[in-house]
């Protein structure tokens, strides 16, 4: 049999947190094209807001990332100056 590699720590915690943060996505590092999109943001939420998010979306003929990522864009605003 052949011997496993070390095994690694699930997540470790980044040493400087601003170049981690601002660091580019694994997939567009390793070659593949890369989706305007590319940042993965995972929040808990109760099953009664996930069902509550996914009607108003339905409702509002959107999917649920674009209608997160509009309120996002609402709430967050890019510093004066700066693009999306």
């Amino acid at each position: 049999m052949s011997e496993r590699s070390p095994k690694r720590s699930f997540a470790a915690r980044p040493a400087d947190p601003e170049s981690w943060i601002k660091a580019p996505d694994r997939h567009a590092a390793s070659g593949q094209a890369a989706e305007h999109y590319s940042a993965r943001l995972t929040i808990d939420v109760t099953a009664d807001m996930r069902g509550r998010i996914k009607i108003a979306a339905f409702q509002r003929g959107q999917t649920v990332a674009d209608m997160l990522r509009a309120l996002f864009e609402r709430e967050f605003p890019p510093p004066s100056g700066e693009g999306p």
